[in-house]
């Protein structure tokens, strides 16, 4: 903040309305100049009006966009009058002001029972990874990992290893299903492992996590989820090539060795699903092995991480093969269910990359298909029992279901949990507004975000920052399950909403998050109305409604919107 002060001379007097003062800069912005309450005067020329006849002090909030120290001119505007009736016209001084570097640390000092600057959660993780001890440092990775496990990232690798598992037959036993399941998980947890350490080695975090989320290689990737469908369906036998399973006869005399090597690829596979995820613990293994070089912890903490999301897998293979009974008809019906998952997988994956409305019908397609093969369509007969009965109700609902996808994809929309939406008249569709997301400015490089952070702070708004990409998965979470909660909007209302799109990852959208250390999407940053990074703030990953509210009422309390300069 800027103090201001205007002498007045015996006999004169200022009008506080015509007092104001602008910030001549590209990089800084002045808010409203603060003045004390004045003396009320009728004014032959302007009627009522609040005048100063003594000296008057006034507050200059002041936004830049970088702290670095810098010199200001300020230009002020008054007009006055002398008490004999003399007017004078409006007059405009150019004042010079050197700002000192600017700093949040007083304000975040006054903040909080522990009297300390916050610390983002990724900046204890990563603390952790240099300073614990091992064991500390692979319990902690790992139980992170558990809980990435339950997320839209991980869930997909299920069915994966559930279909590879039943398609062993009647030769899955515990140890087998066990095997095969540890397999799949080792080859995920090393490849993870090794793309992480390569790429934050190379500084290159969301230049990987793009890459492997490129139409080219979401969609072959996506095809190869159809083909192994296809094998489910029977429509052709899936083997490997004769000489490769010559190969592996030579190797070990055991049939069942392909399949291990084959469980161990579909898992190395399957963990390019994963990079389309982005948490806390991530981010801090990542930037300890940027910023440190420390590759044998941080490479420990990603392989600790990545066994803790592939913990579930495992006990997917265990209890696969102990309740999956002998050989029989099931098999078949097994396989053709998982058929339909590879594909649901298959969508999963090309969602990423296709618009909404076509993904919506791809469901439909999809949803219709399971239906008529549950028995939705069939026709019962008098001695149709209980569970045929039953099954074609759940496949008649199954089948309207989809149809509901289908109708709705063609009306433009493309919500699975409201897909008749497009079909609102225009009065509902107002209502419908309110459950939609929050509404961000789009900005593309550094200058575009220094002018929204200046116009923030000249309105006295904090700035939220939301690194988001088509192609994030927890990005999509948080815009499906975060931003369109009341509580949400209730909160960030006096916060300006920016939003910076990284899906293409050119040359502006590094250059952007490299000025705040992002790895990649989805990262929420906050400022001030100061125009300065609240640092310790940050969001990395998906985070709840309730969660996500209360962190954005800590960020936007009253004490950080004018921390002193």
């Amino acid at each position: 903040r800027v103090g201001v002060a205007i002498r007045v001379k015996d006999g004169y007097y200022l009008y506080k309305e015509k007092i104001s003062a602008e910030a001549n800069s590209d990089i800084a912005k002045a808010g409203v100049l603060r003045l004390p309450n004045g003396e009320s005067k009728t004014d032959q020329y302007f009627g009522e009006m609040e005048v100063y006849y003594q000296d008057v002090f006034g507050e200059l909030p002041i936004a830049r966009a970088t702290p670095h120290a810098m010199d200001l001119a300020i230009q002020l505007k008054y007009q006055g009058c002398a008490d004999g009736g003399i007017c004078y016209p409006p007059v405009t001084k150019i004042l010079g002001v050197s700002l000192p570097q600017a700093t949040a640390d007083a304000a975040l000092l006054a903040v909080g029972s522990s009297g300390a600057p916050p610390v983002s959660e990724q900046a204890k993780l990563a603390q952790i990874i240099s300073n614990s001890s091992l064991l500390v440092m692979v319990v902690t990775f790992f139980g992170a990992g558990l809980l990435l496990a339950f997320t839209p990232c991980v869930l997909p690798m299920v069915p994966i290893l559930s279909a590879i598992i039943a398609g062993e037959g009647n030769k899955v036993t515990t140890g087998r299903g066990f095997s095969l399941s540890l397999s799949y998980v080792m080859g995920m947890s090393l490849v993870y492992t090794a793309a992480g350490i390569s790429a934050a080695a190379a500084g290159a975090g969301l230049q990987l996590q793009a890459t492997f989320n490129q139409p080219w290689v979401l969609t072959l990737f996506s095809a190869l989820f159809v083909i192994l469908a296809g094998g489910m369906f029977g429509i052709y036998d899936l083997q490997m090539p004769p000489a490769i399973q010559s190969r592996l006869t030579t190797i070990s005399r055991n049939q069942s060795s392909g399949t291990i090597i084959g469980a161990f690829m579909m898992g190395a596979i399957s963990s390019l699903i994963v990079t389309a995820c982005v948490g806390p613990a991530l981010i801090a293994a990542l930037t300890v092995i940027a910023q440190t070089g420390d590759i044998a912890r941080g490479g420990t903490a990603l392989f600790s991480m990545s066994m803790g999301m592939g913990t579930p897998l495992l006990a997917v293979g265990v209890l696969q093969g102990t309740l999956l009974p002998k050989a029989g008809p099931w098999m078949v019906a097994a396989k053709n269910v998982f058929g339909f998952v590879m594909l649901g997988v298959a969508i999963w994956m090309i969602s990423r990359i296709l618009p909404g409305e076509i993904t919506l019908a791809l469901w439909g397609i999809l949803v219709v298909m399971a239906g008529i093969y549950i028995g939705g369509l069939t026709k019962l007969t008098a001695k149709s029992g209980g569970i045929q009965t039953l099954s074609r109700g759940a496949g008649l609902i199954t089948v309207i279901y989809g149809s509901v996808l289908l109708v709705g994809s063609l009306v433009g929309s493309d919500s699975l949990l409201r897909p008749l939406e497009g079909l609102k008249t225009e009065s509902s569709k107002g209502d419908l507004l309110e459950h939609r997301g929050l509404e961000f400015q789009r900005v593309k490089t550094t200058a575009d975000l220094n002018m929204a952070l200046a116009e923030a702070a000249t309105e006295g708004k904090t700035t939220m920052l939301d690194f988001y990409a088509d192609w994030c998965v927890s990005c999509i979470e948080m815009e499906e399950f975060t931003f369109t909660k009341a509580i949400v909007k209730d909160v960030l209302s006096n916060t300006v909403l920016l939003q910076a799109d990284v899906t293409t990852n050119d040359d502006p959208d590094q250059e952007l998050m490299a000025r705040f250390n992002v790895f990649g999407p989805p990262t929420i940053i906050f400022f001030g109305a100061d125009g300065i990074q609240r640092a310790g703030y940050e969001v990395v990953g998906y985070m709840k409604a309730n969660d996500f509210a209360n962190h954005v009422t800590a960020v936007t309390n009253p004490s950080y919107l004018n921390p002193n300069n």
